[in-house]
């Protein structure tokens, strides 16, 4: 007697094999969203980088690379100006990401002991993080204030100093900047180092303890290593929001002074809608993409190769 049992036909919740398109119709939202916000817009830029965009005008002709090229001949302020943009928010991210990175970690490493109060101060660190930009940017002015601000009215009636132009003066200028976006973003960096941290077994600090090894060896060769993959994530997006660098510059300085706190997206932007040179300014956008991704990678293979070297 034959103990076959009968073929079921595909139901709810079964895939019908026969039908080589059933995969696809899965995809296919994500694709038409993929395609309407991302392969659109990107194929448009290029489109409008490749012509002289004039909206008063019905002829767009097509120039090729000239606005590319444009942008590597120093004697025109276009290229002036966005070579020294990209120099300023690469200044910007050399600075911050560093006390990013650092800051968060050892904020991390203090509320991870069993300390009073430990949840209040995780929340106090975080809660700046849900400010928005302007708000964020409004408070750091006010703070830096050439002349009413919080720091020179302590300087002025405590100790009886003059006030320091902050806002006004080169390189002073990217305090406000700089310290407000560490105390704005730093929360959300200590919070996945607190989860990282929370995840360290408790049984490798005791058998170093077992060893003799103090608390500098404990955090050099066991809390470091463990901590190199949340710590390659951490710096790679914390560089590219740092170069993303925008709302802060045009809230507390607006560029200035003299275009010495100007961003790369604030000129680009400047360039477009302020200048009406879109095609211009899409070009420069691709550079900087480019730029961007290159940067990145390279990054990224460096602290992976140190990261699974340490681990």
């Amino acid at each position: 007697m034959s103990t076959a049992l009968p073929r079921r036909r595909p139901g709810y919740g079964q895939l019908n094999d026969s039908n080589p398109l059933v995969p696809y119709l899965y995809l296919l939202p994500h694709a038409i969203f993929f395609f309407v916000f991302v392969i659109y817009p990107v194929g448009y830029g290029v489109y409008v980088s490749l012509h002289r965009w004039d909206l008063l005008s019905e002829s767009r002709p097509f120039v090729g690379l000239e606005y590319y090229r444009a942008l590597f001949d120093f004697s025109t302020p276009q290229a002036q100006f966005f070579w020294k943009s990209l120099l300023n928010t690469t200044f910007f991210t050399v600075i911050s990401v560093p006390l990013l990175v650092a800051t968060s970690l050892g904020l991390a490493l203090l509320l991870n002991r069993p300390i009073l109060g430990r949840a209040f101060f995780r929340a106090v660190f975080f809660l700046p993080g849900v400010l928005t930009v302007s708000v964020m940017g409004i408070l750091w002015r006010w703070i830096f204030d050439n002349q009413i601000g919080l720091v020179n009215a302590i300087r002025t009636d405590l100790f009886g100093n003059q006030p320091i132009p902050f806002l006004t003066t080169e390189g002073l200028a990217w305090l406000p900047i700089i310290i407000g976006t560490v105390w704005w973003t730093i929360g959300f960096n200590m919070t996945l180092y607190l989860a990282a941290l929370g995840n360290i077994s408790r049984s490798y600090y005791e058998a170093a303890e077992i060893d003799g090894a103090g608390t500098w060896a404990k955090f050099r060769f066991i809390t470091l290593p463990l901590l190199a993959p949340i710590t390659l994530f951490v710096t790679v997006t914390t560089v590219l929001a740092s170069f993303q660098l925008f709302g802060q510059t045009l809230v507390i300085t607006n560029g200035g002074p003299s275009r010495s706190t100007q961003s790369v997206i604030q000129f680009i932007t400047e360039e477009a809608f302020t200048n009406y040179q879109f095609s211009s300014a899409a070009a420069m956008s691709f550079v900087f993409g480019l730029a961007m991704l290159i940067f990145t990678y390279l990054q990224f293979k460096i602290m992976a190769r140190d990261a699974k070297g340490g681990s």
